[in-house]
């Protein structure tokens, strides 16, 4: 009886939620994540013309660049705002994990510099540094089998 129940009281209430706009929310979070990555394109092209460095060279000073963006705008609370509006579209994998970091270490530091912002804000990144270093050692290997297969 328990069950005839939950289902007819799921079936009455559906009628009475609004419908979430998929739509309005896909091209919000596309049309963020497409500003985020002209930005970031438009960081490598100012240390390639201004700095005379080569695309490959622009990398590592372009990401640091939208790492420091994404904090501060951690830090003042405007990434929060943006990641409202857009949703996944803010997620963008650089200035997210940048978001998601600096939004740790700024919740716990009244907790103190080491126990409070560093143990809080590394519990997050803990987890992704060791996927990546796990996934690039698994891919390294399997490029190497592949590699050996070929030439040996």
């Amino acid at each position: 009886m328990s069950e005839k129940i939950k289902d007819n009281y799921k079936q009455n209430i559906k009628k009475y939620q609004p419908k979430p706009p998929y739509l309005l929310n896909c091209i919000k979070a596309f049309l963020v994540g497409g500003l985020i990555c002209l930005i970031g394109q438009a960081v490598q092209n100012f240390y390639i013309n201004v700095f005379d460095f080569s695309e490959k060279q622009a990398g590592n000073p372009t990401v640091a660049t939208l790492i420091l963006f994404s904090a501060l705008l951690t830090g003042f609370g405007l990434y929060d705002k943006i990641g409202q509006f857009a949703g996944a579209g803010s997620a963008v994998p650089v200035t997210g994990f940048a978001n998601s970091m600096a939004s740790a270490a700024l919740e716990h530091r009244s907790e103190g510099l080491v126990l409070g912002v560093a143990t809080n804000m590394f519990k997050l990144a803990g987890s992704v540094i060791v996927f990546g270093v796990v996934a690039a050692y698994v891919v390294g290997f399997i490029r190497y089998l592949f590699n050996m297969n070929f030439t040996g």
